[in-house]
């Protein structure tokens, strides 16, 4: 009776449409994994029921047919519905459980007993809301309409279009006591259903926290280049434009420094493009390791690369620039290839009342061009 309140347990409308053929596999292999352990589920949910009801056997209400056709009856659609599960035809369907063909077919299961037994029929109906309020964890709102009218149809039916005398016997103790089963049996599965949308409750809350932490990866990697791991050019130039913005507002004192590395496609030529690449990484990861955390650094195109300096007026502006560009000379660059060295030039400007990024660049831009014209390993500022 109780059986197919655990029919439901992993119903519900799959997240894609469309053939199985265009789901990724390890998808499918959940979904079959899913759908086996629902139906052991109401495989163990109907033999408990078939115990109840040979209880009933046992105080004389009904003869052990009934028992044993309800046990084979919910053996033989949870086997129609796993051989179309394994044969691959429920991925073929955007709800791969198929939910209303499960509600309606155990819930005319039990309607289909009730008849047979209406002695005990309110055990049967019983379970009817069991179904739905299992049902109800996953189904759609147009999968419950439907639901609902196809089993409103069928017990209107019986009730006004029958008259057996429905009833849940209990003239004798064995009566008090399989009806006793039935309810406790009955309220047990809704605690479990309970527990069941609990744990459903839990892992959408987990595929949330995964999803924010995946948005959260996929909005950092968006802002990075991929070769050196600083901010990529438009990133930078957006962090540049909010500087401006605040320095504007708060009147502060702003720097940038464009930064070049010296005859870098010498580099490329006389050592290769993998050794200049990390050249390049080992320049982006040096620059960082030695900045302030207020400062801003990112890849400007090919070598060259934007510094940030907020807060920062021309003079410090060029003496911290200055560091940097010595610490890049005195590294041991021979580790990618003996006898190479690898210098920087760099361009600096400060910001002026009402100036926008585009003149601010263009006078770094101007400066790094001087710094380059003066023989390079070298800083200049406007």
């Amino acid at each position: 009776m109780n059986s197919a309140a655990s029919s439901f347990q992993g119903q519900g409308p799959g997240s894609a449409a469309g053939l199985a053929s265009g789901l990724p596999s390890e998808l499918l292999k959940r979904r079959v994994e899913s759908r086996r352990q629902t139906y052991a589920a109401q495989a163990a949910s109907y033999m408990l029921s078939a115990i109840v009801l040979l209880l009933y056997v046992y105080a004389g209400t009904i003869t052990v047919v009934i028992p044993a056709a309800f046990f084979l009856g919910g053996l033989s659609l949870i086997g129609v519905f796993a051989i179309l599960s394994e044969m691959g035809v429920n991925d073929v369907f955007e709800d791969h459980h198929l939910t209303v063909f499960q509600v309606v077919g155990h819930v005319a299961l039990q309607l289909g007993f009730l008849l047979a037994a209406p002695k005990i029929g309110y055990a049967f109906l019983n379970v009817v809301f069991l179904v739905f309020g299992v049902a109800a964890l996953r189904m759609t709102p147009r999968q419950a309409a439907m639901a609902w009218t196809l089993t409103a149809i069928g017990v209107v039916a019986i009730f006004l279009m029958t008259h057996l005398p429905l009833g849940m016997p209990v003239a004798t103790p064995a009566e008090r006591l399989c009806a006793a089963l039935c309810f406790v049996v009955s309220i047990g599965q809704c605690a479990f259903v309970g527990l069941y949308g609990d744990s459903l409750r839990q892992k959408l809350h987990l595929r949330g926290v995964e999803l924010s932490e995946a948005y959260e990866r996929i909005e950092e990697l968006a802002e990075l280049d991929e070769l050196t791991g600083s901010f990529n050019r438009r990133c930078i130039m957006r962090m540049l434009d909010d500087e401006i913005d605040r320095t504007h507002r708060s009147e502060t004192p702003c720097s940038i420094a464009l930064i070049d590395l010296d005859w870098f496609k010498r580099i490329n030529d006389a050592y290769g493009h993998p050794t200049g690449d990390e050249v390049l990484r080992t320049f982006a990861i040096t620059i960082f390791a030695n900045i302030r955390n207020l400062d801003r650094f990112g890849r400007y195109g090919g070598e060259e690369f934007l510094l940030v300096l907020p807060g920062t007026a021309d003079g410090e502006a060029a003496r911290i620039i200055d560091r940097l560009r010595a610490i890049i000379a005195d590294l041991d660059w021979s580790a990618f290839s003996p006898g190479m060295q690898v210098t920087m030039s760099a361009g600096i400007a400060s910001l002026r009342p009402e100036e926008s990024s585009d003149t601010f660049l263009a006078r770094a831009d101007s400066a790094l061009y001087a710094a380059k014209a003066g023989g390079r390993n070298r800083i200049a500022s406007v």
